[in-house]
């Protein structure tokens, strides 16, 4: 028998449900059904051209040993010069860190900052793994839901009445994984003016999905919009989405130099530095051409407006239409209470994502693994043929629901 016992951290957390159900998916398709899975939260395009060239001459050059803990000095330029050009931020070289991967920046920033006791307020829908960092820390976890009628977006009256003296953190994502919501200056404006009257609170702004917007919205940030917040707002971002780099692993922050100090120590004695050559490969993806944003962009459109109208055609589905990433987040509530052609009777979100991919092979992720139900995700990075495929099977599914 093993002496092995879990740690008092780790049976706080469990496993990522969105990577539970994309295993799932994958095991079932292993043992030969037939399953379209839109669980994962993965561009389907290529890593651009110029960006795999750059990696290659990297590779022939020799770049090929350890770096810097968080970051090549060119990586981390190119960083700060995307800040100012894009988002109007003004950071140091030594205010920026880079690790590998956007959850490796939430992990270290909030590992190097809360104690126990500590709140982090998080607005639900929330990406799964924001509140099991803050978990990990010995921090608590204080989730505020946000509605489908306010489109999903917090609200500075919300945000005031969570906010304690126990408040280190405010954790939010724009535009938002699961739910596409995407907060404006207007909306930022009015939460910036919340936390203006509360210099205890630390913002964590996770800008992952900051091209990926529609219908002409333009981006902000919460810095931006309020420079006042600067010194304490730390502004994250990565080359996994835009870039359609997930397997590359870089992720990177622009935030006050203490706090990316002590997220380096943290890095010193875990990960070390991000991949030499990736980092490479993200100072060409970040400085380089970026023209084909417009052209991926359209295709998530198309792909997001078939998906909505032909969710909102299955019984009991309602789906709001997303301003940008790439999911969808419709309620299932008509179909809770109803019984599944296997004869199961349907009480939770997480059962009716069970049993669709029982009956119909279509693999989600059910609403309550982001803290908000009925609901479920569906990723639309695939390609239009599996979508309306995994769309009538939805169609199909609710259809044979009784009761």
């Amino acid at each position: 028998m093993t002496p092995f016992r879990q740690s008092t951290a780790l049976a706080r957390i469990a496993p990522s449900p969105t990577i539970a159900m994309s295993q799932l998916a994958r095991d079932l398709k292993a043992r030969g059904r037939d399953v379209i899975s839109l669980s994962a939260g993965e561009p389907d395009f290529d890593t651009p051209d110029h960006v795999k060239e750059a990696a290659i001459e990297a590779i022939r050059r020799g770049e090929t040993k350890y770096t810097a803990v968080d970051g090549i000095a060119a990586l981390k330029s190119a960083v700060a010069a995307k800040f100012k050009r894009d988002n109007n931020l003004d950071f140091a070289v030594s205010q920026i860190s880079v690790a590998p991967g956007g959850k490796a920046i939430i992990y270290n920033a909030i590992i190097a900052s809360m104690n126990e006791g500590d709140e982090a307020i998080i607005p639900a829908p929330y990406w799964v793994s924001y509140p099991d960092i803050v978990e990990l820390a010995g921090g608590r976890p204080v989730i505020v839901k946000t509605r489908d009628e306010d489109g999903f977006l917090l609200k500075p009256q919300i945000l005031e009445q969570a906010i304690t003296p126990k408040t280190k953190w405010l954790i939010f994502n724009s535009p938002s994984n699961p739910t596409g919501a995407a907060y404006d200056k207007a909306a930022l404006r009015a939460l910036a003016d919340v936390l203006m009257k509360h210099p205890q609170v630390m913002i964590l702004t996770d800008d992952i999905y900051e091209h990926i917007l529609y219908d002409g919205r333009t981006f902000s940030t919460i810095a931006e919009v309020e420079p006042g917040l600067i010194d304490r707002t730390l502004t994250v971002n990565g080359a996994s989405k835009a870039y359609a780099m997930t397997g590359w692993r870089i992720g990177y922050a622009g935030g006050p130099q203490p706090l990316i100090a002590a997220m380096a120590k943290i890095m010193s004695q875990s990960t070390t530095n991000a991949c030499s050559i990736s980092q490479w490969a993200a100072v060409a993806a970040l400085n380089g051409d970026h023209s084909f944003l417009a052209e991926r962009n359209a295709a998530f459109v198309a792909r997001r407006d078939r998906v909505v109208s032909m969710l909102n055609d299955a019984q009991g589905i309602a789906c709001r239409k997303p301003d940008g990433a790439f999911y969808v987040f419709p309620s299932c509530a008509g179909a809770i209470g109803k019984t599944a052609p296997s004869g199961k009777r349907i009480e939770t979100d997480e059962e009716f994502a069970l049993e669709l991919l029982e009956a119909e092979g279509v693999a989600v992720v059910f609403g309550a693994a982001f803290g908000l139900s009925p609901y479920f995700r569906i990723s639309y990075a695939a390609s239009m043929e599996e979508l309306e495929e995994a769309c009538r099977r939805i169609q199909r599914f609710c259809a044979a629901l009784s009761g």
